[in-house]
């Protein structure tokens, strides 16, 4: 801790030399804070003039080259980059660092050769396979942003993202296997352009990896793919009927063929765009986090190597998607920047039994496993044995992400999985952070069940009362930042305006993350969770208004009202109260209609848990919902506190009254 507490003071005290050295390790073209230019320069004060924030601007470096061919020139071609773990099992693959390089410079070559360019936006909507980490690096080598949507997103949530970002190019896959559920990925993206169509947006590419097809095949329409039951090997097959549009479709393995496997990299100032990531706002339309080069490289990078005490013969698991930015940062970016060895996992936690987390651990020996609160509760409920039944003595340091640990996870997954003797990193961070914020570092800092501890380098956290106050020592707040670090999002895409209005307007002078925090008298942070009209569900946030919005479109709702609500497994869910158009029935298959609606309009993820007959919803006279109340009826407390402002107080005993039978 003392150590720790000596490079803190000095990365928020002189940002410039800790991060300058820090950049040191990396190769720049033109190396930042030359000529006389600042290192980092930013404005947190709406009241002072536009949000900024820049570090090393007019450096240039590229993120690909430092997480491939700096490490094949130091000798490390042949180290394993990343095993692969399919849906089941016995499918498996693995790729070297000289071998990843070569395919994402093929890929490289492929955009390039369809046209694209440094600036344009490529959409990926894919599973865990390697081919998506090989297009997303192949996109960062030569200067395009990729946007990359989570595969279990819907049609229509898949085309906001698409038509956002004015995507010219989408690449997405045959089909993936979660579990038992085989997913038709290119029909989704089928759908998603078809809306894009309609709105005036024409995607000329949709890139298609085969992934569970036969390789001897080509599935489209049905015409010539009902012929064959037998699988590739190694492959799950099912018959999968593929629709095709011939010029825009085209497959990835006959665009590969016969490239070359050299790319020159695009030399990108370290304030051009890398990526941007969608992400769920308050207003209900998603919004898209944009990430730059220099400074996401060196928070990603460095996070990794602390946060998880990366040593080089280290095998680092993380089970998220890419979809999300975990996946972006611990299972691409920041690990490769490591010259670590990784792993994919396409499969999920229970396939074939609820194992398998741990088989994985044991058959590739991994010293460092990161994954969800969610995950830990959801296989607590297996109990022990599942854990008991596989080694697990190559672990040294088990993350968590997402969201809070509750204490009861927190000790089980120390004690039983870990068999008490490794440290548990319980990180929090979010999407627009680019990588973590505060979280325990292994070996250094004293743990307490379920708080997310100290931050780390270059943060300055503070809390703060609903007036804007600090709270100096212990104490409840709005959890704020007061000073960037190199990874914080630079805007939201295409909306600066939304970007100053969403993180630094509440407070001017700081950066507002919109979940609570307390302070204890030893100094630790405890994320108490979101503040603002959000909900955070197995570790995905999701917008209340932009369910809400999913709900109404149905022609039964008049209105609909959707909160948090406690989950033993999700740690959150989501209640949702509807009030119905004159005339129309609370029934339980219009329940099933809304569900569907939700999954349909944004994903299965989003799904209300519980849905109530709300005839009216407590609003101030000004016509304001008030969700406070809305909650505490979903939990029936009846400790509801000032009501005052109610314009009608009745509405709450009818609602309690009509709670589901099965909450009762």
């Amino acid at each position: 801790m003392e150590q720790y507490r000596k490079m803190y003071k000095q990365s928020v005290e002189d940002p410039s030399s800790f991060w300058g050295e820090i950049a040191k390790q990396f190769y720049w073209k033109t190396p930042p804070a030359s000529d006389g230019r600042k290192f980092f320069d930013f404005n947190f004060d709406h009241t002072k003039g536009p949000i900024f924030v820049k570090w090393m601007e007019g450096a240039t470096t590229n993120i690909c080259y430092n997480a491939l061919d700096r490490h094949i020139e130091n000798g490390l071609g042949d180290k394993i980059a990343f095993y692969w773990e399919g849906n089941d099992p016995e499918d498996v693959g693995k790729i070297t660092y000289s071998q990843l390089r070569e395919e994402v410079c093929k890929f490289a070559n492929v955009l390039k050769g369809l046209g694209l360019k440094k600036g344009d936006r490529v959409a990926i909507y894919m599973p865990m396979i390697i081919e998506l980490t090989v297009a997303m690096l192949a996109c960062a080598r030569i200067g395009i942003i990729h946007s990359i949507v989570f595969g279990g997103y819907s049609s229509e949530a898949l085309a906001d993202r698409i038509l956002d970002a004015k995507c010219c190019c989408t690449i997405t896959t045959d089909g993936v296997w979660r579990g038992t559920k085989l997913l038709n990925l290119k029909a989704i993206a089928d759908g998603a352009l078809a809306i894009c169509e309609k709105n005036g947006h024409h995607v000329e590419t949709c890139i298609v990896v085969r992934h569970l097809s036969p390789a001897d095949e080509q599935i489209i329409d049905g015409s010539n793919g009902d012929s064959s039951d037998e699988p590739p090997a190694k492959r799950p097959y099912r018959k999968l009927q593929i629709k095709w549009k011939d010029g825009r479709d085209k497959w990835w393995h006959t665009l590969m063929d016969g490239q070359k496997g050299t790319c020159e990299p695009e030399w990108m100032e370290a304030e051009d765009p890398l990526f941007m990531l969608y992400t769920s706002g308050s207003t209900g339309k998603p919004k898209g986090v944009l990430h730059t080069v220099g400074g996401y490289m060196l928070y990603s990078a460095t996070t990794f190597k602390y946060t998880f005490d990366y040593h080089p013969d280290d095998v680092y698991w993380c089970t998220a998607d890419v979809g999300w930015i975990t996946g972006h940062t611990y299972v691409c970016y920041g690990p490769l920047a490591n010259a670590a060895t990784g792993i994919i996992f396409e499969g999920v936690p229970f396939h074939p039994d609820a194992s398998r987390f741990w088989q994985i651990v044991d058959k590739y020996k991994v010293s460092k496993f990161y994954t969800a609160p969610t995950a830990i509760r959801a296989l607590m409920k297996f109990g022990d044995e599942f854990v008991k039944k596989c080694s697990r003595q190559s672990l040294a340091v088990l993350g968590t992400v997402g969201e809070p640990i509750n204490p009861e996870a927190w000790i089980w997954y120390y004690n039983v999985v870990g068999e008490g003797r490794c440290a548990i990193v319980d990180t929090f961070w979010q999407t627009e952070t680019g990588g973590h914020v505060i979280t325990p570092l292994p070996g250094a800092t004293p743990t307490k069940p379920g708080s997310a501890t100290f931050p780390f380098f270059g943060i300055v956290p503070a809390i703060l009362k609903d007036d804007g106050t600090e709270i100096e020592g212990p104490g409840e707040g709005y959890l704020v930042f007061k000073q960037p670090w190199p990874g914080i999002m630079r805007t939201v895409y295409g909306n600066h305006e939304r970007f100053e209005t969403t993180y630094f307007k509440k407070f001017a002078g700081y950066y507002t993350t919109g979940d609570g925090a307390k302070r204890d008298e030893d100094g630790y942070i405890w994320i108490t969770g979101r503040i603002d009209d959000m909900v955070n569900v197995s570790g995905h946030l999701l917008s209340t208004a932009e369910i809400e919005s999913a709900l109404i479109e149905h022609e039964a709702v008049a209105e609909a009202a959707v909160v948090s609500h406690p989950h033993t497994v999700k740690g959150e869910c989501t209640y949702a109260f509807v009030t119905l158009i004159q005339g129309e029935t609370f029934t339980n298959d219009l329940i099933s209609e809304l569900k569907c609606k939700v999954r349909t309009k944004i994903g299965p993820f989003a799904q209300p848990d519980f849905i109530q007959n709300a005839p009216g919803l407590p609003k101030t006279r000004s016509g304001k919902i008030m969700r406070r109340i809305l909650r505490k009826i979903a939990v029936d407390n009846k400790e509801l506190g000032d009501i005052s402002t109610l314009a009608d107080e009745t509405v709450i005993e009818t609602l309690f009254k009509l709670r589901p039978s099965s909450l009762s």
